[in-house]
């Protein structure tokens, strides 16, 4: 009886007989499986598809805004204050708590519609998995949807098709399978179904099997399927993006925290203002409006929607930059970040096979691929691309590379040196080939050049030296080794005059006695400006580090040219990675630069060791190998143009560019935009600790409230609100990259900040009491005391603004060189005057006061302007964390 439980072992078939496969398998290499088979083991394992995740609806995305639980205290004063609304019976007691309910509803739907996108990657997956397959069935062949094809299916495949499931290879012929989506190998990887191997080997080196969702750029091969679904090594990653939860930001943690410490004191301060109350007889209701004065005062309701106007604003802003930010909170894990954890692939390369070396016979030294090379390399370089079939066309300017990307790094060099393959053809018409063979290791082309025949071959060097009797085969052998050491890869190009083309094309005699002519050597390249944007890391303190499918050699290589592995660093595979134990790999993480020939689940343990050294890890990636850990990192980072869908689909950010650089770019708008935040959080906290000091010491004074929960909501509302989103678009200080990230561990409030925020309060409470006091003595009348209160209140805000700019002094920077600020000053001070000088003033509870009066009230509100500038003078703004 057959059990599905064979199927995971089926993961490690390259290391079995091929006989045993087939046993196992109830299937037969010529006749594949009968449709009374398929149908049961439909049964048995299901279809040929990922499992979908639940998708959450806009519903669910709209109410998970309200669990913030500054919200939810908003929620409950709105709920208070309807209900002395009710008691009262008066319409326009019913303006503020339907001016709360509107500022909650607006930050929810402005959370929802930024957070809208829904998941893609696992359809991303399906998508790429939703191909047809030719399939051998009671002895004929036929094409079937991919989904519906089982263990034991027997498998045509050719150039051009996807692979529709895992398998093993029964037959192949020059076959070459990119599999860069899902191992991020850069070259296509040679495939033959006659390898065999006795021990665990990674993914990429598993030469006799082919996996899902990989594309066939060469050749021919019969494969039986091993696994189908979510078994497939596709399958296994969709499983990991499935299980992998996003996690918050830091920013999101932290202003949570501020949410719940907030409404501890909201909840304390009307406790002891209830027992002052009650004790000194004053009547329910002006209770129940004083306990709505203290959470309209203690909680800054415009945070959240302040916090995200701002992060869209920096969102705007590196769309500009060529980084697209799919998570608002993630801008801010940005400017956190300590690790990069780099894809190669595509990344810090160009994922484009460039010609870099040249070797021709009798060369003292090898000569760098140019666009004007010598005339014996541009005749090595005419000989390889006649025997290449790869080609290369210019559409709108643009290159487009079509074929093996080996033999289009050829063809490319030499279209640069003005050698154009049409025109060579054209010239030197080809008479016949014998393809690339995996065995031979080589591929011959005969043409007729000027009226003989010459065959061409191109191929491994240690093939070719066996093949050869003409040249300096001792110093090419010596030349490939150099250029192999510095993870080119190489190839070899020779050729032989022949009388006629022969019948019958055999390599024993085709490829034999040959003039040996050169080495070309490639590799994908680092991205020009990748090692800047490394240097730029290091300075800002930001360790990068090298995750790749490629092999070590070509991963340490280019490590090296970035600078990202230095003297004392090391390079490791993911097999090594395998046999570390956790304590192992803690002791020696903080070494290791590169990691090469890693899996998917090898990414995921990178990023959570760091994550564990309580490091904010940002992960880049483009392939569908690198989708799990770019959800389990800090933030992931994907590619825009050469990454798949499921990348992006996992990612918080997408570099529309492809370019490194723009992360480095990213980091620093990051890290200003935290900063940013860090000012906005700290004026409005600023303000609310003076708010809620000024009522709260009012009424443990005088058994008053000095404003009206109206009058704070106002204030809170338009001289809060606006200068502190003019405050988040402030430009990002100079030398931002020149300071260490700061860490996960540090709060908002870190380095002093916390007590500079709780003594600008104390200030705004003693200048609003004092105001208070003298409207209230001057007017005799409580409403009087309320007028200058409110007033100074709101405009000493309006000042502070300005002060919050930066730690430097106001008059360094400039005072009115943020033209949003001194628009959101206008537009406060202009909403203000409405209210106060205008007959608007009696819904606010406002009378008119004396000249005297408004000019005490104006220099009282001037106060945190000079107090400010002393303490920057001294120092310790500056000293403790400042802004």
């Amino acid at each position: 009886m057959e059990q599905k439980s064979w199927e995971a072992a089926t993961l490690a078939v390259y290391n079995e007989k091929k006989e045993e496969i087939l046993e196992r398998l109830k299937t037969d290499e010529v006749q594949g499986l009968t449709e009374e088979q398929v149908a049961k083991k439909t049964e048995l394992f299901g279809k040929n598809q990922l499992r979908e995740k639940k998708k959450v609806t806009i519903w669910e995305r709209f109410f998970n805004q309200f669990k913030d639980v500054m919200i939810l205290i908003l929620l409950a004063a709105a709920a208070i204050s309807f209900g002395v609304a009710v008691a009262e019976g008066h319409s326009s007691a019913f303006f503020e708590p339907l001016l709360i309910l509107l500022i909650v509803f607006l930050n929810a739907l402005m959370g929802v519609i930024q957070e809208s996108k829904a998941e893609q990657a696992l359809e991303a997956l399906m998508e790429m998995s939703a191909v047809q397959a030719r399939v051998i069935r009671s002895g004929q062949e036929q094409v079937v949807d991919s989904v519906h094809l089982v263990p034991g299916d027997m498998v045509k495949i050719e150039a051009g098709d996807f692979v529709p499931a895992d398998g093993r290879l029964l037959q192949s012929s020059s076959l070459k399978v990119d599999e860069s989506a899902l191992t991020g190998e850069s070259v296509p990887v040679e495939k033959d179904h006659r390898a065999e191997f006795d021990e665990e080997i990674p993914v990429g080196d598993r030469e006799n099997m082919v996996f899902s969702g990989c594309g066939v750029t060469y050749g021919t091969g019969l494969m039986v399927v091993t696994t189908t679904g979510m078994d497939t090594q596709m399958g296994s990653i969709a499983g990991l993006l499935e299980s992998e939860e996003q996690g918050n930001t830091p920013l999101q943690d932290k202003l949570a925290q501020l949410g719940k410490y907030l409404g501890i004191v909201a909840i304390a301060a009307c406790a002891v203002v209830f027992v002052i109350g009650a004790i000194s007889g004053l009547p329910l209701m002006a209770l129940f409006m004083t306990a709505v004065s203290l959470a309209v005062s203690a909680i800054p309701e415009g945070l959240p929607a302040i916090v995200t106007i701002v992060l869209s604003i920096g969102v705007q802003r590196m769309v500009k930059r060529n980084a697209i930010i799919r998570r608002l909170p993630a801008v801010e894990t940005l400017g956190s970040a300590s690790i990069i954890c780099s894809d190669k692939t595509g990344t810090l390369t160009q994922n484009k096979m460039t010609l870099m070396k040249a070797y021709v016979d009798g060369m003292e030294d090898l000569e760098n691929i140019s666009d004007h090379n010598s005339d014996d390399t541009r005749k090595l370089l005419t000989y390889a691309t006649l025997c290449s079939e790869g080609s290369v066309s210019v559409e709108d300017g643009e290159e487009k590379q079509m074929g093996d990307p080996t033999e289009t790094a050829i063809v490319l060099a030499a279209r640069h040196n003005g050698i154009v393959k049409e025109k060579l053809l054209e010239k030197y018409p080809r008479l016949a080939t014998l393809p690339f063979d995996s065995d031979r290791k080589m591929m011959s082309s005969i043409h007729d050049m000027d009226g003989e025949i010459i065959v061409i071959v191109k191929g491994a060097m240690d093939e070719l030296s066996k093949r050869s009797i003409e040249g300096d085969l001792e110093k090419a052998a010596l030349e490939n080794e150099n250029m192999s050491r510095n993870a080119l890869r190489v190839l070899g190009v020779a050729y032989k005059r022949i009388d006629k083309v022969p019948e019958t094309l055999e390599s024993e005699d085709l490829e034999k006695d040959l003039i040996f002519m050169g080495l070309v050597g490639m590799i994908d390249p680092p991205r020009p400006e990748a090692k800047e944007a490394v240097k730029i890391c290091r300075s800002a303190g930001i360790k990068p580090v090298m995750i790749t499918g490629d092999h070590v050699i070509t991963a340490s290589a280019i490590a090296k040219q970035l600078d990202i592995l230095q003297d004392g660093d090391d390079a490791i595979t993911g097999l090594e990675l395998d046999r570390m134990s956790e304590e192992e790999f803690d002791q020696r993480l903080q070494k290791i630069s590169v990691y090469a020939r890693v899996s998917p689940e090898n990414k995921i343990r990178i990023v959570r060791a760091w994550q564990r050294y309580n490091q904010v890890v940002a992960m880049t990636g483009d392939g569908v190998n690198d989708a799990p850990a770019l959800k389990a990192a800090d933030i992931g980072c994907a590619m825009g143009i050469t990454g798949t869908e499921v990348a992006k689909g996992a990612a918080d950010m997408i570099l529309t560019d492809d370019n490194f650089a723009t992360i480095v770019e990213a980091v620093r708008e990051g890290r200003g935009i935290y900063e940013n935040i860090k000012k906005v959080v700290g004026f409005l906290l600023g303000t609310n600790i003076g708010e809620l000091l000024t009522v709260f010491l009012a009424m443990l004074i005088w058994q008053r409230t000095p404003l009206l929960s109206m009058q704070l909501l106002w204030i809170n509302l338009v001289t809060d609100s606006f200068p502190a989103i003019a405050l988040g678009m402030e430009n990002i200080e100079p030398g931002i990259m020149d300071k260490k990230p700061k860490s996960k561990e540090e709060g908002i409030f870190a380095n002093g900040y916390g007590l500079q925020i709780l003594l600008q309060g104390t200030m705004f409470a003693i200048l609003t009491l004092s105001a208070f006091y003298l409207g209230y003595e001057q007017t005799d009348e409580l409403a009087g005391g309320q007028t200058m209160a409110f007033i100074v209140l709101a405009m000493s805000q309006v000042v502070q603004s300005f002060n919050m700019r930066s730690a430097r002094s106001l008059f360094k920077i400039g005072p009115f060189t943020n033209s949003k600020l001194n628009l959101a000053t206008f537009t406060s001070t202009a909403l203000m005057a409405l209210v106060v000088f205008t007959p608007v003033s009696v819904a606010f509870g406002l009378i008119t006061l004396s000249t005297n009066l408004y000019l005490i009230a104006l220099g009282l509100a001037l106060v945190p302007l000079v107090v400010m500038e002393i303490a920057k003078a001294s120092g310790w703004v500056k000293h403790h964390g400042g802004v």
